[in-house]
């Protein structure tokens, strides 16, 4: 049986689910971004026992397809940039049609009218927070950082942080207070 959980954006989150899964005596096939494979059919009552769970810790079952299709919209998006360092070999549109096996635009528009922003402006949000994250591990330069996350110059990921943030990214790297959100909340 494969559940769809909102709000599952990081490995921790995985770890959080997995114990609660266990505490709960469910067994889990796997347990991903934004998706739970258990070996077995749940009754109602446990679906609900399970979702109350995952409330408390800030997630969520997601039962209707629209929202699958956006929770799963936004974790191959977390995933490229967070965990696979942007390692985008093609437009996103065609590499999110590919993964979702649906028309972009279908996408495109059902992202829109559910999460009020577009795909791309929730993907630049995402690369933005990558780069806060990588400016805070002060380990990169800003060019290692811009060819990490494929952006074309550094320019354009200066330009694109400044509009994003309304900082320079070398003023962000100086705060001695970070301005990062978490990526549940992005």
């Amino acid at each position: 049986m494969k559940l769809y959980v909102k709000n599952m954006v990081c490995n921790r989150c995985i770890m959080v689910v997995e114990s609660e899964l266990k505490r709960l005596g469910l067994n889990a096939r796997s347990v991903q971004l934004g998706e739970i494979e258990l070996a077995d059919e749940l009754s109602k009552s446990e679906k609900s026992d399970l979702n109350n769970a995952l409330q408390k810790l800030g997630f969520a079952l997601i039962d209707d397809r629209k929202s699958q299709l956006i929770e799963k919209t936004k974790t191959l998006i977390v995933e490229l940039v967070h965990q696979r360092n942007g390692e985008l070999k093609q437009n996103l549109s065609d590499y999110l049609s590919d993964k979702l096996n649906h028309e972009y635009k279908f996408l495109a528009s059902l992202f829109s009218e559910v999460e009020g922003t577009t795909i791309e402006k929730y993907f630049i949000a995402q690369k933005i927070e990558r780069v806060k994250e990588l400016l805070v591990y002060d380990e990169l330069t800003l060019g290692e950082i811009a060819d990490q996350l494929n952006y074309s110059s550094v320019g354009h990921l200066s330009n694109q942080f400044k509009k994003v943030t309304g900082l320079t990214a070398s003023y962000f790297k100086n705060l001695k207070t970070t301005k990062r959100k978490p990526l549940d909340e992005v």
